[in-house]
């Protein structure tokens, strides 16, 4: 990932963020958007996560359009990585545990979406809809950074704020915990106080 990407995306406090790969792989996330889903983590595969992941089913309430438009876009980005060994095991994967993108791949349609509306249910804040940008990142063989960010003044504005203050205060009692624990001996491991 090109240098700076990462303290952009931490830098932006209203605005989940994320990036990824051609593969739907997460490689760097912002607070924000990890409160929005326990699949935006790093390591995570959002393209796995939306098919097989019951709940995050429940959180997408736009999930048959995002599916097809998830299936049309792997597609649309395979270009000369066709034969990507990585690839073809997502792919078979999903094939074999989901009807749903087993009749979207079927389809062969390819598309690119650089952006729409997420219509997304938080178990804690709500309704969300929260449009979303992909930029592609200069020089890094495929990474994209993607942004979603509420309309200006909206229901989905106040409430991706609150969501905000809501990971703000877990964080500070989290690193609150760890700072009454103290460090084992010569291993550098927290032990309870």
């Amino acid at each position: 990932m090109p240098p700076g990407i990462r303290e952009l995306i931490d830098g932006w406090m209203g605005n989940p963020a994320w990036v990824q790969n051609t593969l739907f792989d997460i490689l760097a996330v912002n607070a924000l958007a990890a409160a929005l889903s326990p699949n935006y983590a790093v390591s995570c595969n959002l393209l796995w996560a939306v098919f097989l992941d019951p709940s995050e089913r429940e959180r997408r309430r736009d999930w048959e359009k995002m599916t097809r438009e998830g299936v049309t876009t792997l597609r649309a980005l395979a270009g000369p990585n066709v034969e990507n060994p990585r690839r073809a095991q997502l792919v078979g994967e999903l094939s074999v545990r989901s009807d749903r993108f087993r009749e979207l791949w079927a389809r062969h349609e390819v598309a690119h979406h650089e952006g729409h509306v997420s219509h997304l249910r938080h178990p804690q804040v709500g309704d969300l809809e929260l449009r979303s940008h992909k930029l592609a990142i200069g020089d890094s063989n495929g990474l994209t950074l993607v942004v979603l960010h509420p309309e200006p003044g909206s229901r989905s504005a106040e409430l991706i704020q609150l969501l905000g203050n809501l990971s703000a205060s877990k964080s500070t009692a989290a690193s609150e915990t760890v700072g009454t624990q103290r460090v084992g001996p010569g291993d550098g491991k927290a032990l309870p106080s």
